[in-house]
């Protein structure tokens, strides 16, 4: 079982930045992939970011390119979101998920769900 624990959701004003930070119990394998998804109300639940376990290849949502960067500090077991340039579009709840999968479907568009998943933290970004 993967424990996973989000943080650093807020509110911020458009243009404004916030990190989040997902800290999760030890993985067993090194095959994992880890990854950021959202849910604003009334929408689906949407990917983000994702990241290949110990710091491997990244993609992202075509929404967040160029403003949100995913990393992984691996002595901390930490994975950040880095989210710039935010919008109001932004808001929603996100969501830390992970699990064990090989590194070609570690993908924001792979239809494959996660097994794992944090209880999420608010963004909510005004303009």
């Amino acid at each position: 079982q993967v424990r996973l624990v989000e943080s650093g959701g807020g509110s911020v004003q458009a243009g404004g930045s916030l990190r989040l930070s997902c800290a999760f119990s030890e993985f067993t394998y090194s095959n994992y992939c880890m990854g950021w998804f959202r849910q604003a109300p009334g929408k689906e639940r949407e990917g983000v970011a994702t990241i290949v376990g110990g710091g491997g290849s990244t993609t992202y949502a075509d929404s967040v390119k160029d403003r949100f960067t995913i990393s992984e500090e691996n002595a901390k077991n930490l994975v950040y979101l880095q989210m710039n340039s935010l919008k109001p579009e932004d808001t929603a709840m996100y969501y830390c998920a992970a699990d064990y999968r090989d590194k070609s479907i570690c993908t924001v568009v792979a239809d494959v769900d996660f097994d794992y998943w944090g209880q999420g933290t608010r963004v909510t970004v005004s303009s």
